[in-house]
């Protein structure tokens, strides 16, 4: 088992399943595209342990709080990282995290974006240490797909 993988089951979390989408909807992109050793990693959202999309849904400052919204945050990158091990075969392989992009499914006048999407970057950077150190954008958005509070892309390096 990856040094990664333990870290996480450590914590008692998962790497949940592929996401199970509703009937009709195709996407027409790789969940992680590989150039070279970089990841790109598409808009990811939070699943459940099956695939299946975790709730809650909504705005965060109005359906949904900001400490769910950071629960959110936290359970999308471990989609994230459930795409990546089943692109690139061992998370142990990341070098760098460069990039993150979090959006936030944000309530008119909700602001605390950065504080939501903390939960990405705490548990990236408990997990990887100094490899795990990167840029990031926190965003608010009128609405994401599925109304999903919270959608995060990254980019990696890896050898």
């Amino acid at each position: 088992m990856s040094l990664i993988r333990k870290k996480i089951e450590d914590k008692g979390l998962w790497l949940p399943d592929p996401m199970k989408l509703p009937p009709g909807v195709i996407l027409p992109f790789e969940s992680v595209h590989v150039i070279g050793n970089q990841a790109y990693i598409s808009g990811h959202i939070a699943l459940n342990k099956d695939g299946s999309f975790m709730e809650p849904f909504g705005k965060v400052g109005a359906e949904v709080s900001l400490e769910e919204g950071y629960e959110a945050a936290k359970f999308t990158a471990l989609s994230i990282l459930a795409s990546l091990e089943r692109t690139i075969g061992d998370l142990d392989r990341v070098t760098h995290w460069v990039k993150a992009l979090g959006m936030v499914n944000g309530a008119l006048d909700f602001n605390q974006f950065p504080a939501v999407i903390n939960g990405f970057s705490d548990l990236i950077l408990s997990l990887y240490e100094e490899k795990g150190k990167h840029a990031r954008s926190a965003v608010g958005l009128a609405g994401l797909p599925f109304n999903s509070p919270v959608e995060i892309e990254a980019q990696i390096q890896f050898d």
